[in-house]
């Protein structure tokens, strides 16, 4: 049964993730804001792989847009191919990992401690290599992820990276919305039989987008992950800005658009652009909190509870992740072991 796979467990569990997240990791990034506002830091590095790499995108937005930080993803050849490392100057560099084994995120943070500049790790394992390479350390709290693909940690990464804008903030509200976000997801867990019933629509589907901008860019890239690992559909992740820059071409009738449009600032770009996939008949999926939005998609998937703009990653990708996980069931793979990729991948 799908209920025993590892994957359907730990999706579950993400509510207390979260909240143990939320619990014991308050004091470390306190200690890492008071080093980051002591140094004058104003630029951040990111250095990260696959899912880890889409909770980088999120800090790019959240970092940015709350904090006034400038936030750049890493590239790690240049520092274990090349070997040509460029100066990190006066920034904070963050390794993502959970499991903290990745060569390449090991080297940026080891290049950064030689440049004597601040490092840190978010990572599930606080005993990994990447974990003694950092200054600070803030534990996912996910406990072992079996699943090779990653859902309890993606969301964490997610939790720590708010934790983090709203410490740097200081700000009591970022605070309290951070506070409810377990019971959030608690409640977006229930639409897990909505989705059941709408993915056979979808079985022979071979090739799809999926669309997300704005703090929710991120999630458009960790969906369409999903479905790359579990399902072995042909998906591509998009802004809906990149997607009228040529990719519209590829519409045509039928054609499947997954667009995550949860209510915020993004809400009447998105409308348009929903609007345009109808008048090009494609088959659009939306998901969102907004009934506005949900009115104009072939399948509405409805978000339960509505949380500000720059949480809305953390709940706006279950679906997701439940979408990925029943249309692999139905199409009879096994969900826990996707072919041909293992859980940590060790690349250089």
């Amino acid at each position: 049964m799908l209920e025993d796979t590892y994957l359907y467990k730990e999706i579950h569990e993400q509510p207390q993730v979260l909240k143990s997240v939320i619990e014991n990791e308050k004091p470390k990034i306190a200690s890492l804001v008071s080093e980051i506002n002591s140094r004058g830091i104003d630029t951040v590095i990111i250095a990260a792989r696959g899912t880890s790499d889409n909770a980088g995108r999120y800090a790019q937005y959240l970092l940015g847009a709350i904090n006034g930080l400038l936030v750049a993803l890493a590239t790690p050849s240049l520092f274990t191919i090349y070997k040509k490392p460029p100066r990190f100057g006066n920034s904070l560099v963050v390794g993502i990992s959970q499991s903290g084994k990745s060569p390449d995120i090991v080297a940026v943070l080891e290049e950064a401690s030689r440049q004597d500049v601040l490092t840190a790790a978010i990572t599930n394992e606080t005993e990994s290599e990447l974990a003694g390479t950092a200054d600070f350390v803030i534990d996912l709290h996910a406990g072992i992820e079996r699943s090779v693909a990653a859902t309890k940690t993606y969301t964490s990464e997610l939790m720590a990276i708010a934790q983090l804008s709203a410490a740097l903030a200081e700000s009591a509200q970022m605070e309290a919305d951070i506070q409810r976000v377990p019971e959030v997801i608690q409640q977006t867990l229930l639409m897990d039989k909505t989705i059941e019933g709408i993915v056979q629509r979808y079985r022979y589907m071979r090739e799809c987008v999926v669309i997300g901008r704005g703090y929710n860019y991120a999630t458009a890239f960790e969906m369409a992950l999903k479905l790359k690992e579990l399902t072995y559909t042909i998906v591509e992740p998009y802004s809906s800005a990149d997607f009228m820059h040529g990719p519209l071409a590829v519409l045509e009738h039928g054609f499947p658009v997954i667009v995550i449009a949860p209510s915020g600032v993004m809400k009447p770009e998105l409308k348009r652009f929903i609007e345009t996939l109808d008048l090009r008949k494609a088959e659009v999926i939306v998901i969102s909190d907004n009934q506005e939005m949900l009115a104009d998609a072939q399948v509405p998937l409805e978000l339960p509870v509505q949380v500000p703009e720059w949480l809305s990653p953390i709940p706006a990708i279950l679906p997701g992740q439940l979408f990925a996980m029943r249309l692999a069931a139905v199409r009879n793979y096994d969900p826990d072991k996707p072919r041909a990729i293992q859980k940590v991948t060790e690349t250089k």
